[in-house]
């Protein structure tokens, strides 16, 4: 295994890809300093993995990126790539070459690739560690490192050797398993801690768990069993209303049909009344009357007819008879008695009319006061007892009923007020809670809008610092293009001056240096003062050698007909210039003595020597000899030649100058007309200004990038908080809003619950009220019904009292009728006696005619006769009639006594059955007032289970009736069991609704905490034995890699340095983990105690012998040696050389030296150049073909 080629791009000063072929043996790198040389070790360094700068002799690691030069711009990256041959397969990676590649970007960020497949430095390092080239790369040994081994401290060297045994990877496992370890002690304590507090915290939330999961399971249950009973009783409160609808129907076909019944019997009895009432009005008792009137008349017309008839007969006997004077006066004597018994009996028929009217009289008195008595109970339009009576029971009715329905109705609007307070009680919680959840959601609008106010002021920041930064941008920016224009400015002065030299015509010539400029170093703000004070020297070559190489030079100028040399070694004034034009051939002496003129002049400014200083040691007595006259005198004002002249006109011998370039000497005053010449200090002070101002453009333009990046994510931020801002000032809204909605709720229901109390109030005082009327007329209603009582039987004696009237009545009628006929008869007898007696008393007076009228008077009595025989027939006859009539009258009479008998058990029959059908008719008005109210207080159970059910369980109806019935313990029923579970509930207290969750997530915690913890102490345990394993490894591999780096560096040692003692120590052996290794040396002939105080070479030396002891003990493929030898005489050098040829053969070695032995040592030779546009090159020479 060997490196086989070296590929760089744009790696510090190698600007081109310059590809190095690299063979096995010994490879040295040459070329003159400053050629790049050593930049090809810090790319073999870089490219396994380098990562600190100084490292790679850098103040930052973009320097390793070219900067560029006058010739050309800067490069965006660097390229390494590196080929290792790996035949041998001491690589692990199954291919023949290994190319290991590394980018590096001026973005800062960086590439690493393997056979040009990316991958990671690690990935490098661990390829690259089993082959022996270690992460610290030992193998590797750059310019100043070979000191640093010995003043290195002894863990330092011990690591070399670690790391060159393999030891290394396995104490930097053991670090990071101890950093591990240590972290894992942490998380172990943490989780420890966190274990500790989740059990801690586990066990009171495991029993409000239990008691969340036990309440949950109540409630399950209770809200199955609630839902159950809730549908049973939705089927029950649907049948009961069918039930009582039904029951409502029939009862008001019943009471319809009672009030039908209570109508026809009110009907029946108005009309019993009004028969009862009309019995004895039919005129039944007057036709009685006038019948036995008109048998009394007949009656006394028949006496009146026998009476005529035997006065028609006596007067026919009269007539017949001789003694007519004598008949006469015998009839005038008997119809004087006749008349005079007829007024007897008239005179005492008088006081029977007088009886009978004082009878009658008494009797209309009578009937007058039944009429009375009857009629004071209507008078004035007073309703009677029975009408009183009637109207309060049906007062009393309703007022019971409206009792009931009040009672009711107080029922009902007591559940509505309930259901009121607590909807009011629900809503207000709802209030309460959306008011809570407002304040919580205008917290988080507050917090929001700040946040998007900071995030917006964050974004004003982020432009102020975008601007910033494009401000410095466009500075820095301007300060490159400013500082490149000058640098290329300068370049361009500088090649001007050096083709004005003659440089180039000079190239061939070894001793040529560089121009003046070149060569010098002018501090800042002195270039003009130096400018005049070298005077035409400013544009002359530096040459080194004798006087005849000086001549050459002169020569070659003289040729090309101008020029100006200066040379190192010659004596002063050994310049000339020679110009083809007599106007511009100047020979320009320079005195380099110093005399008293000068030394007087120094005392009035400053030596322009003490500001200009030499690049080359070589230089300084140039300087001296041209600068050392000069004196600067004055300030930077516009009058400062003034000083100078008055200087220059006091010590005439002098060189003065100003910082304006005026001179003032001997040879001419000048005052400063042309610009100061460049320096070379001045142009790569230009170079760096413009590689540090390439740097500011590239960090201004990486903190534009981040400006603009954090631009971007405050923006984003700014938008994401106003989206959360617009989010909360919705959710507020939504909120307020929902409040409103909610406090309107509230108030709609608080003036509801108003309503509703003002209603039962008023209600509850109208129940108060029906019930005092109920009272009232309870305690009125016995005396009422006692009237009623009292009026019927007193109406029951006047109608008594009144058919007794009646009677009397008729009797008297019949006798006053009997008394008027006896009168009238009476009347007539004595009218027919007064004219009978008239009649006899003129006979007797009118005897002389008699006898004629007597004769026409028989006829005429004949006649009379008949006629009187034919009424008296008729009478008779008419009597006979009348004596039918009247025993049918009175037959009749009877039956109509007997009929309102009859009548008068049937009113009374009705009146109780009118009394039945009223309480029927109140017994049906009840059931059905209950009926109502039952149907009222269904239907308030309806809708209150229905929303119930809504809003409890959100089911419908039909489904809640389908709901079945949860398992119950036996002997135990629903509504029991769900008593059992409302208490148990109530008994579990406060319960946390997240616990059962919270618990979940805490348990699941608690057993990754427990699996982590578990993981963690296992993961210390095999931490603990990888530990210990690689200490056992680690003190096995260094003891035995020690024990042989102790016996190669004595043997090396003794090599290098013939006759002395160098041995190996360990600082602490009874720790070989931690031990320290000490370098024990003593060179020939010297005694001394530390290798501090040995000198530089043998330092150099004794470093080497502990590298290569290292090397020999545990070789590498290839080592990297940076001018090592350096520091070593001959001797030395060639007892270093003959180690080096001992490795020839054993590994490959790449050498960048200046020595010329070294050089003859080399299988193959490169030489590193630096060419003029300020990039490395690099030749190749076998030293085979070289030798050849």
């Amino acid at each position: 295994m060997y490196l086989k080629s070296l590929t760089l791009r744009g790696f510090k000063s190698f600007a081109d890809t310059t590809t190095l072929h690299l063979e096995p043996g010994i490879t040295v790198v040459v070329g003159p300093n400053g050629s790049g040389k050593s930049n090809v070790v810090d790319a073999v360094a870089w490219v396994l993995g380098a990562q600190g700068p100084r490292v790679l002799r850098s103040a930052k690691m973009d320097d390793v990126i070219f900067a560029g030069s006058a010739s050309r711009p800067a490069l965006g990256r660097a390229e390494v790539s590196l080929t290792i041959d790996n035949a041998s397969g001491m690589l692990p990676i199954d291919v023949a070459e290994v190319t290991i590649s590394r980018t590096l970007f001026r973005t800062g960020a960086s590439e690493y690739a393997v056979n040009q497949v990316p991958c990671r430095l690690l990935d490098i390092q661990e390829l690259l560690s089993d082959s022996g080239v270690g992460r610290t790369q030992h193998v590797i040994v750059g310019q100043g490192q070979i000191d640093a081994v010995l003043e290195a401290r002894p863990e330092e060297r011990r690591a070399v050797i670690e790391e060159a045994a393999g030891v290394l990877k396995f104490r930097r496992r053991k670090e990071r398993a101890e950093r591990r370890l240590a972290s894992t002690e942490a998380n172990l304590v943490r989780l420890t801690d966190l274990a500790r507090e989740a059990r801690r915290q586990l066990r009171p939330l495991e029993r409000q768990a239990e008691a969340a999961r036990r309440h949950g399971e109540l409630v399950a249950e209770l809200g199955a069993i609630r839902l159950h009973l809730a549908g049973r009783e939705l089927v029950t409160l649907a049948a009961r209303r069918a039930a009582n609808e039904d029951s409502r129907a029939s009862l008001g076909a019943e009471e319809a049909e009672a009030r039908a019944g209570q109508r026809a019997v009110d009907a029946e009895l108005d009309a019993a009344q009004r028969s009862l009432v009309t019995a004895g009005t039919d005129g039944s008792a007057e036709m009685w009357g006038r019948a036995e009137r008109l048998r009394e008349q007949a009656r006394g017309l028949t006496a009146v007819l026998a009476e005529r008839r035997r006065g028609a007969l006596r007067d026919r006997a009269a007539a017949m008879d001789e003694t007519v004077v004598a008949s006469l006066e015998e009839e005038a004597w008997r119809l004087r008695r006749e008349l005079e018994a007829a007024e007897e009996a008239s005179a005492l028929l008088a006081p029977e009319v007088e009886r009978l009217a004082g009878a009658e009289a008494a009797l209309a008195e009578e009937v007058d006061a039944l009429e009375a008595s009857d009629g004071a109970a209507v008078a004035g339009g007073a309703p009677s007892p029975v009408d009183r009576a009637r109207e309060a029971r049906t007062e009393l009715a309703l007022v019971r009923s409206a009792v009931e329905r009040g009672d009711a109705e107080c029922a009902r609007t007591r559940l509505r007020a309930t259901a009121l307070a607590e909807r009011k009680q629900r809503v207000t919680a709802e209030r309460d809670e959306l008011v809570g959840r407002l304040v919580g959601a205008r917290r988080d609008l507050t917090r929001a809008q700040a946040g998007h106010g900071a995030a917006a002021a964050e974004v004003a920041r982020a432009e102020v610092a975008r601007s910033e930064a494009e401000a410095q941008l466009r500075a820095a920016d301007g300060q490159r293009h400013s500082w490149t224009a000058r640098a290329d400015a300068l370049t361009a002065a500088l090649d001007e001056a050096r083709a004005r030299a003659g440089v180039e015509r000079l190239a061939e010539v070894a001793e040529v240096v560089a121009t003046l400029p070149e060569l010098v170093d002018v501090d800042p703000g002195w270039e003009a003062a130096f400018e005049a004070a070298a005077g035409a020297a400013l544009g002359a070559v530096v040459v080194g050698g004798d006087h005849e190489v000086v001549r050459r030079c002169l020569a070659r100028l003289r040729d090309d007909g101008a020029g100006v040399v200066l040379g190192l070694g010659t004596e002063p004034s050994l310049s000339e210039r020679w110009a083809s034009e007599p106007a511009s051939t100047e020979l320009a002496s320079h005195d380099v003595a110093t005399g008293e003129a000068t030394s007087e002049a120094a005392s009035a400014g400053e030596r322009v020597r003490s500001h200009v200083h030499p690049r080359r040691c070589e230089v300084a007595p140039l300087l001296d000899r041209l600068l050392g006259p000069a004196v600067c005198v004055g300030g930077t004002g516009p009058h400062a030649w003034h000083d100078a002249l008055d200087v220059v006109v006091s010590h005439p011998g002098a060189v003065v100058v100003t910082l304006a370039g005026d001179r003032f000497a001997p040879d001419g005053w000048r005052v400063g007309d042309q610009a100061a010449g460049p320096t070379s200090g001045v142009l790569e002070e230009a170079r760096r200004r413009v590689a540090s101002a390439t740097t500011g453009v590239e960090q201004a333009e990486a903190d534009m990038e981040r400006a603009r990046a954090a631009l971007d994510c405050a923006r984003a931020a700014e938008a994401g908080a106003a989206r959360r801002a617009q989010d909360e000032q919705a959710t507020v809204v939504g909120t307020d809003a929902a409040v409103a909605r909610v406090t309107r709720e509230v108030e709609t229901v608080a003036a509801e619950i108003d309503d509703v109390g003002r209603q039962l109030a008023s209600l509850q005082e109208a129940v108060a009220r029906d019930r005092r009327r109920v009272h009232e007329l309870e305690e009125v209603l016995p005396a009422l019904e006692s009237a009623e009582a009292d009026a019927t039987a007193r109406r029951r004696e006047l109608e008594v009292a009144r058919r007794r009237c009646d009677e009397r009545a008729a009797a008297l009628r019949a006798l006053r009728s009997d008394i008027e006929v006896r009168a009238s008869a009476l009347v007539d007898r004595r009218c027919w006696l007064r004219q009978r007696l008239d009649e006899v008393d003129g006979r007797l007076a009118g005897n002389l005619a008699a006898r004629a009228r007597a004769e026409a008077r028989r006829v005429e009595l004949d006649r009379r006769l008949v006629a009187i025989d034919r009424l008296s027939a008729l009478v008779d006859e008419r009597g006979g009639r009348l004596e039918e009539i009247l025993v049918a009258g009175r037959e009749r009479r009877r039956l109509e006594v007997e009929r309102a008998r009859a009548r008068s058990q049937h009113l009374e029959g009705l009146r109780g059955r009118r009394v039945e059908l009223e309480q029927h008719l109140e017994a049906l008005r009840a059931r059905r007032t209950r009926a109502e109210m039952e149907a009222q207080e269904l239907s308030l159970r309806t809708d209150a289970a229905l929303e119930t059910l809504r809003r409890d369980f959100d089911v419908e109806p039909e489904a809640a009736a389908l709901a079945g019935c949860p398992p119950l313990p036996e002997g135990v029923g629903a509504l029991a069991r769900s008593r059992e579970l409302e208490r148990e509930t109530r008994l579990l207290g406060p319960i946390n609704p997240l616990a059962l969750e919270e618990a979940v997530a805490l348990r699941e915690r608690q057993e990754f905490l427990d699996s982590q913890l578990d993981d963690v102490k296992a993961s210390r345990r095999e931490l603990a034995k990888v530990i210990r394993t690689v200490d056992a490894e680690i003190v096995d591999v260094f003891v035995a890699a020690f024990a042989d780096v102790a016996e190669n560096f004595s043997r090396l040692f003794s090599l290098l340095f013939p006759g002395g003692q160098g041995s190996l120590e360990l600082t602490d052996p009874a720790n070989p983990l931690g031990t320290g290794i000490r370098v024990r040396a003593r060179p020939a002939g010297k005694n001394v105690r530390s290798i501090s105080l040995l000198s530089g070479g043998e330092r150099s030396l004794t470093a080497l012998a502990y590298l290569f002891a290292v090397f020999r003990s545990r070789p590498s493929p290839f080592y990297v040696l940076d001018e090592v030898e350096a520091a070593l005489d001959d001797v030395n050098l060639h007892r270093f050389l003959d180690l080096v040829g001992e490795f020839r053969r054993e590994a490959q070695l790449l050498i960048v030296s200046h020595q010329q032995r070294t050089m003859e040592t080399a299988d193959v030779l490169y030489g590193v150049t630096m060419a003029p546009g300020g990039t490395s090159g690099v030749v190749s020479e076998r030293a085979a073909a070289a030798i050849g």
